[in-house]
């Protein structure tokens, strides 16, 4: 490529985009936050625009972020009245924006702005999303490193850092659906759609004021579900007969096993089956765990069934919806 393509190219990229910043009670790097991405954009050429989302402070972020930018054009402030979490004000964000290029940036500075174009030109290089890999120490080291391999593992997406700063096309939003703290898995779940993904590396810098909003033994729980949470639907959402058919049929045939046995041990075993000191009830709680089996079983397979056609309802929902009809 000759240098004059790739700076016409860079030039592109550089345009046309936006810096979404989810923020909750970070009043104590707002200035420095405010003051850095500008002097980032001046210097390197930038023309996109700033969205600060804040996520219902309680210690007047979003009044330090406005006065902090008096003066620049390119910022805004958009206010969440109670704390609704990163993902919201993510998709938020992404709603008030006007580029057709995304970069999820977070408020604490843990990552330089001075990234921004890197992310931008590694998009025009034709990929669908960004994600960086944290390079340096980590307080959260040990756990982010058991949760990014299980979700590699699991999800088999070819990044290896899934928490980080990330920069993807605005397209890649439209018809996915993200609850609430699954911008962790917004990169799994836009894979998943055929979205194209890749990594570099980018400086973890340490925290200048407060501390992180995601720690503590409870959100290493909520992780987990979650993971598991996206891992059901991704797995069973499109063929829910594979786990409730599969389920069912399985409760079934453990039935007619302890019918064969409950059979064997009654009419075929003199030993046992003809024993006088056989209790009272008999063989009965065994005939009525065949029936809990049988019903348990043909039960979830008639709710498999009915999943498929919730399913297939849902998948012609989204083919008339990305027709245009």
């Amino acid at each position: 490529m000759s240098s004059e393509v790739a700076a016409t190219r860079d030039f592109v990229a550089r345009r046309d985009f936006t810096v979404i910043v989810p923020a909750f009670n970070e009043a104590a790097v707002v200035p420095d936050l405010v003051r850095e991405l500008r002097e980032a954009f001046e210097a390197h050429g930038l023309d996109g625009e700033v969205i600060l989302v804040d996520d219902g402070s309680t210690d007047n972020t979003a009044e330090i972020a406005a006065k902090s930018a008096d003066g620049w054009g390119a910022f805004k402030v958009i206010r969440h009245p109670t704390n609704l979490g990163k993902t919201e004000a993510m998709v938020t964000g992404a709603a008030a924006s006007r580029g057709k290029r995304l970069i999820l940036f977070d408020a604490d500075l843990q990552h330089s702005p001075d990234e921004i174009p890197r992310f931008l030109d590694t998009l025009a290089e034709g990929w669908d999303i960004v994600t960086g890999r944290k390079v340096g120490s980590y307080d959260k080291g040990a756990i982010s490193s058991v949760y990014n391999r299980l979700s590699r593992r699991i999800f088999d997406v070819p990044v290896s850092d899934l928490n980080s700063m990330k920069a993807f096309r605005a397209e890649v939003l439209d018809g996915l659906l993200l609850r609430h703290d699954w911008h962790r898995f917004f990169v799994v779940l836009a894979h998943a759609r055929g979205a194209t993904v890749t990594e570099i590396d980018i400086e973890l810098l340490p925290r200048r004021a407060g501390v992180s909003k995601f720690q503590g033994p409870f959100r290493i729980l909520v992780g987990l579900i979650d993971l598991i949470s996206v891992w059901f639907l991704l797995l069973f959402s499109r063929k829910p007969l594979l786990l409730f058919g599969g389920t069912g049929l399985t409760l079934a045939a453990l039935g007619v096993l302890v019918a064969a046995g409950t059979m064997y041990l009654r009419f075929l075993h003199p030993m046992i089956g003809f024993d006088p000191y056989v209790p009272p009830m008999g063989y009965r709680p065994l005939l009525y765990l065949v029936m809990l089996l049988e019903t348990l079983g043909f039960l979830l397979v008639g709710f498999g069934l009915v999943s498929e056609q919730v399913a297939q309802v849902r998948d012609e929902i989204e083919a008339l919806r990305k027709r245009g009809m």
